[in-house]
């Protein structure tokens, strides 16, 4: 288990990595390791984030999500955010949460607010549209209603048999030069990228806290056999209060970005 331990210094070098402006990322060193891929990817990269207890729940059947992750879960949240272009979620945890997907724990900028809303049931008072904080972005299906979303752009994007195609919105995102983004919930928002191949990075954050029962943090359809389980290489890191599990799903060397050429290891 490597330990991540950030300071200014390393966590400003990070921050200057954003959107591939150069660099090899030394993986021997467990925070260029676990942040790098994000921060210096020079095109497309999408990671998915958990943060779930140790019976892998993310909330109480009530609905109750708060303090689930310890606080170095949360900064490693916050940390994500900061590194990337855009941050998407469903409507269901706008509904829920009411969240301000801004970065507050650590330094760094906000991302781009992504919603994906695809029957338009999103009134325009959640919080999200009246915060003046960073830009929204709401996806929906070209048969949605049309409701007035203030401090919003709305995409209509063609439905599929399941729904939004992540590809569809994916390049819709790419188009407005958001390209790294973070999938952080719900459990079929990100089950649903992963069905499409679309994650690169999954991160599981694992607080020490057992609730029972409650949702789980991806809902992928059901198998018959473990051995059609999904097994992605894994490395496994300490947050501090969290455990967290950076995975790989996609094919071994296809997140070395562009932006790994030129080394830059030496912080001085």
């Amino acid at each position: 288990m490597r330990r991540i331990e950030i300071t200014d210094r390393n966590w400003d070098h990070l921050l200057s990595l954003r959107g591939g402006a150069g660099g090899f990322l030394d993986r021997s060193d467990p925070v260029q390791a676990l942040y790098g891929p994000v921060a210096a990817a020079a095109g497309s990269f999408v990671l998915a984030q958990v943060g779930q207890s140790l019976d892998g729940r993310i909330a109480t059947p009530a609905g109750d999500a708060r303090d689930i992750s310890g606080p170095d879960g949360l900064a490693h949240l916050h940390r994500c955010r900061a590194l990337v272009d855009a941050v998407i979620v469903g409507v269901g945890t706008v509904k829920a949460d009411d969240p301000r997907l801004s970065v507050r724990i650590v330094k760094g900028p906000d991302p781009v607010r992504v919603v994906i809303d695809c029957r338009s049931e999103l009134t325009g008072s959640e919080g999200i549209f009246n915060d003046s904080g960073a830009p929204v972005i709401v996806i929906q299906s070209r048969e949605a209603r049309c409701r007035n979303l203030p401090n919003a752009e709305v995409i209509k994007l063609p439905l599929c048999d399941s729904g939004l195609d992540p590809d569809a919105i994916l390049s819709a995102l790419a188009e407005r030069s958001l390209s790294r983004v973070l999938v952080e919930g719900g459990a079929r928002t990100i089950a649903r990228f992963i069905e499409a191949g679309r994650i690169d990075h999954l991160h599981v954050a694992i607080s020490p806290i057992i609730i029972g029962s409650g949702p789980s943090g991806i809902s992928l359809p059901p198998i018959e056999k473990l051995t059609a389980a999904k097994r992605p290489a894994a490395e496994v890191y300490s947050l501090g209060s969290d455990i967290l599990f950076d995975c790989c799903l996609k094919p071994a060397g296809s997140d070395v970005k562009a932006g790994e050429k030129v080394r830059v290891t030496d912080l001085a």
